[in-house]
Formats: structure tokens, C-alpha cells, sequence
């Protein structure tokens, strides 16, 4: 008799469990804390033992099983399969709002032999208690269903009026109180202008891949890396080059707002970041090669004089230390495995860029046609706006055609093309309203346009010089339009340069010499000509003519 009498007063053993619908909510306030000490009041004023607490910050509603709190909970009553546990929790809310989940997760705690105790909710095992708790179940999973779709209603009115709904937004952003109310996404720097190159760049042509827009990020010390690794993975980056909020716009599919102008400022035009969108839709980014970066970036650039293919580059080790060359990898070309020191070719391709350097006299004339094809185009500009006023009415008509078409239609993949087609079209339309706004603008002057311009045109060698991979890249694109055929002997061949060196070129070239007033055809002599050697073009032994 004692000793039932010593079982029963034993206090019972307690399991707590508390939660909040969100991280947010556990770093900002002091849910968690709050219901806990609730928790432990209770068991202790009913001689309870808290053997151990289960905490949660995910929303409400759904699968428990999503829940680790809940799951280690559950977890924990399999391990004590002989213990009989008080599972204690502050509102029945906090417990479950769906009334599915509700009724399975009662009845895993009786298979456990497990009693549940609410502070705030009496649980009894009677048709009365049972039907009690299903209908404040229920109670609860309207609450949460209305709340979430009251939630939706004004996120998708905020997304409608051009404001970005994001609980996180992307980097170069932050959010700040607008006069107009809630929030507004607001340039955040140094991330903004970090984020601004590496979309110009790509955009531009300044980074051939995302490959090296992801080593760009990377080497960049500003730039944040949100990874347990501390590096940007090229998935990442491409999810930011998608980024639309980065060209100013806003919109929601899945809800039914199409893409529109948003509140916040772009980082880039929608020109730019269209221009990205097909660049990434046509071509497949693979992982560039490590050893392409700083160590041979002419790799690619020049090719074979004998059989056109662009060479390759490496290492090769000698007695004390690693040389580099480039050589041809063509197996049938007679300059196979031949190889040319690294310093050697690049010391030549400097001297190659020197040559292409006009005179201060010849940029002067530059300057002064490009200031007058600006003023023509600037008096375009009424012209300009007109057609685009009516490119945008036919684009407007041609959106109401697909709309009614998507009306009439009733196969799925039907409709799923036509709303892909009408988002598309929407997106010219946000190109063509950006055209438009600029004209009515007054942009930079000519001269502000024409300094980097002219920096460049007028000394490619000292920006090759800087070091930097990109920008050495962006001089082969620029400078020339092709492969540069290289020979071991000769040396580089006569290059063929893009339009601005070309024109230039032409005239640095130019040599000026009176007509004679005899006959400018050769005097007909049976006897051979005598010719100084140095007019004569030099041959190497491919048999092609190279530079003088």
C-alpha cells in the first residue's frame, strides 16, 4: 500500500513544447522565451518535472512533420517508450491550425501513451471534448487561411502599385520607409556598384561567361559571400544576372501581375537586362578553365599562321622552375610542338598595339565628326519618338490579341504558351517605354561620352598593360574583330582591326606624295627594274607576307 501510495505522489515527467511563426519572430521579440516560462509556471504549480523543451520558429498550419521541433518531440516519445510524458504547450494555436494535421497529430500522442495539456484550452476525452477541440481546430485553420489570403490580397495590391514584396531583397538593396507608405527598395553601397559592373560588364561583352562574372564577385573584397564556404557558386550568380528587380522592374506571375515599372530605382536599364536574358537563353555556361585567367591571355586570341588554328598554352618544367608558351595543337600543321616563349608573343602583341595609336591631330578630327552625327541624331529625336509611339500602340494591340486569345482558349499548354508570350511581349513594352522616357531627357554631354572613348582609341596598349583579365579581354574584342594569325619567324601578320582603328589607321597610314607630270605607268623597258631592298615585301618562310 506504501508503496502505491509513493508511485502515485511521484512527480510526473514533462515535455514542453513552444513556437513562434517565424526566425524572424526569435531573433526580434521573446515569443519562444515567453511561452517557455508560461510553460514551466504551469508544471511546476501542477508538481510536473520538465524533462526536456522542443522549440519551432516555422509558420503555422500544415504538415507537423515539416516542423524539427515537433519531429525531435515525437522522436523523443519513441526513445521513452515506457515513459508516460505531459506534453505542455501555451495556446492551442501553437500546437496545430489545420484540422487534418490536428486530429493525426492527437492521435500519435495517444499511441505514445503521451497526455497533452493546454494552459489555455481543456482537453477531455468525451464526444463533448473531442467535438470542442475539432471545431476550435477548425477555428484556427480559418484564422490562418483568412490571414493568409488577406496577406496576398495586399502584397499583390503593394506588387500592382510597383513596389517589391521580397521579404529578403536582393543584394544592392535595402529597404527604407517611403513617404508614400511601407517600404521601398533603396540602392545599398558599396554592393550597388558592385553589382552595376558585373551586370554591365556581362551585358556589355566585358565578361565573356558567367564564369568570369563569378570570379569577378569573388575576387572583389566588398562583396558579400553568403556561403558556409565563403565563396559565390556560378548558380548564384546566374540567379542574380535573372534578377529582374535589378532593371527596376516588379511583378508576380503566379499571382497575376504581369512585369511593370517598379518604384525603386534600376541598376540597370530593361535594354541591358533583356540583352542579358537572351545572352543566357542562347548559350550554355559551362566552368571556364582555371589556368586561363592571368597566366595566357592571348590563349584563343591568335591562331596558327600555317593552319588557322587558335593556339593553345601551358607550362612546361624545366630543371629549376615552370616555363610558359604557346604552341599549336593542330597535330597534322607542320609547327606542331613548336613552341613560343610567352614573353615573347605578348612583347610582340604590345608592340603590335602601339602601332595602332593614332595621332592627337586625328583624334581632333574624331572628335569633331562625332559631335557632328551627334546634333543629326539629336534632331532624329522627334522622329525617334514618334515611331516609338507607334511601335508601343501596335505592341499594346497585339497584347489585347493574345489576351483574347487566352480567353478562348481551354488546352492548358495552350494557355501556358500564350501567358509565356504575353509575358515576353510586356517586357518589349517596358523597353519601349524606357526608349521613349530617355528621349524626352536631357542626357550627358557628347564630351562626357567621348573621354573614355578617346582614352581608349588613343592608347590600347596602356590599358592591355593594366594587367587585369577583363579589361584585356575587352581590348582583343574591341581592337579586333578576328583571330591575329601569329608565325615563329615573322611574327605577327598584317592585323585586321575593327572600324574605328581601321578608319584610323588608314589615315595614320596615309602617305602624301605629288603626282609627277609624266605618266604614272611603269616605262616600258625590256631591262630588269632596280628596286631598294627595303620596298620589297619581306617573306618568312610560310610563304606570307609580314609586317614591315
Amino acid at each position: 500500500m506504501s508503496l502505491q501510495f509513493a508511485e502515485s505522489d511521484r512527480p510526473r515527467k514533462a515535455l514542453i513544447y513552444c513556437r513562434v511563426s517565424g526566425k524572424k519572430q526569435t531573433k526580434d521579440g521573446s515569443g519562444l522565451h515567453s511561452q517557455e516560462h508560461r510553460c514551466r509556471q504551469y508544471a511546476e504549480a501542477k508538481g510536473y518535472e520538465v524533462e526536456a523543451v522542443f522549440p519551432d520558429d516555422v509558420s503555422g498550419g500544415g504538415d507537423f512533420m515539416k516542423r524539427k521541433g515537433m519531429v525531435a518531440l515525437l522522436r523523443y516519445l519513441d526513445e521513452h517508450p515506457y515513459e508516460h510524458y505531459v506534453v505542455i504547450f501555451d495556446d492551442l494555436k501553437r500546437y496545430s491550425r489545420d484540422v487534418e494535421f490536428h486530429l493525426k497529430l492527437r492521435r500519435l500522442m495517444m499511441e505514445r501513451n503521451a497526455t497533452r495539456e493546454c494552459l489555455n484550452f481543456n482537453f477531455e476525452d468525451s464526444p463533448e471534448g473531442k467535438f470542442n477541440e475539432t471545431i476550435t481546430a477548425a477555428a484556427g485553420a480559418y484564422e490562418r487561411e483568412s490571414m493568409g489570403r488577406q496577406n496576398r490580397q495586399k502584397a499583390i495590391a503593394r506588387v500592382e502599385q510597383g513596389y517589391c514584396v521580397q521579404s529578403v531583397p536582393p543584394i544592392g538593396y535595402k529597404y527604407q520607409k517611403s513617404d508614400a507608405g511601407g517600404k521601398v527598395l533603396v540602392r545599398e553601397e558599396p554592393y550597388a556598384s558592385i553589382v552595376h559592373e558585373a551586370l554591365m560588364g556581362y551585358a556589355t561583352g566585358q565578361f565573356a561567361s558567367q564564369s568570369e562574372v563569378t570570379r569577378f564577385l569573388n575576387d572583389h573584397p566588398q562583396f558579400p559571400k553568403r556561403s558556409p564556404s565563403g565563396r559565390l557558386t556560378q548558380h548564384t550568380v546566374v540567379k542574380m544576372l535573372r534578377q529582374k528587380l535589378y532593371a527596376g522592374i516588379v511583378g508576380v506571375p503566379k499571382w497575376g501581375v504581369a512585369d511593370r515599372k517598379g518604384k525603386h530605382e534600376g541598376l540597370i536599364s530593361v535594354e541591358l537586362f533583356q540583352r542579358i536574358q537572351d545572352k543566357l537563353d542562347g548559350r550554355v555556361y559551362a566552368p571556364t578553365r582555371k589556368d586561363t585567367a592571368e597566366d595566357f591571355p592571348l590563349r584563343g586570341a591568335v591562331c596558327c599562321s600555317e593552319c588557322a588554328t587558335p593556339l593553345t598554352a601551358g607550362w612546361s618544367k624545366g630543371k629549376y622552375k615552370k616555363y610558359p608558351y604557346y604552341f599549336c595543337r593542330n597535330s597534322k600543321c607542320v609547327a606542331y610542338g613548336k613552341t613560343v616563349a610567352r614573353q615573347k608573343i605578348e612583347g610582340e602583341f604590345e608592340d603590335l598595339l602601339s602601332t595602332l595609336q593614332p595621332s592627337a591631330p586625328l583624334l581632333k578630327v574624331a572628335t569633331a565628326m562625332f559631335k557632328d552625327m551627334w546634333n543629326e541624331r539629336l534632331a532624329q529625336s522627334a522622329d525617334m519618338a514618334k515611331a516609338l509611339k507607334g511601335e508601343l500602340k501596335a505592341l499594346e494591340t497585339k497584347i489585347e490579341q493574345v489576351v483574347d486569345a487566352v480567353v478562348e482558349a481551354t488546352n492548358p499548354r495552350v494557355i501556358s504558351a500564350f501567358e509565356q508570350r504575353i509575358v515576353k511581349l510586356e517586357r518589349e513594352k517596358l523597353v519601349l517605354q524606357e526608349k521613349q522616357g530617355k528621349l524626352g531627357q536631357e542626357g550627358p554631354k557628347p564630351e562626357e561620352l567621348l573621354e573614355l572613348s578617346l582614352r581608349f582609341l588613343s592608347n590600347p596598349r596602356k590599358i592591355w598593360e593594366s594587367g587585369k583579365i577583363e579589361l584585356q579581354r575587352l581590348v582583343l574584342k574591341l581592337v579586333f574583330p578576328g583571330h591575329l594569325e601569329y608565325c615563329r619567324e615573322a611574327g605577327f601578320r598584317t592585323p585586321r582591326t575593327t572600324m574605328p582603328f581601321a578608319v584610323l589607321g588608314g589615315f595614320c597610314n596615309l602617305k602624301k606624295k605629288m603626282v609627277p607630270r609624266e605618266r604614272i605607268e611603269l616605262s616600258a623597258s625590256s631591262l630588269p627594274m632596280m628596286r631598294s631592298t627595303t620596298e620589297l615585301p619581306r617573306h618568312c618562310r610560310c610563304g606570307k607576307r609580314r609586317l614591315a
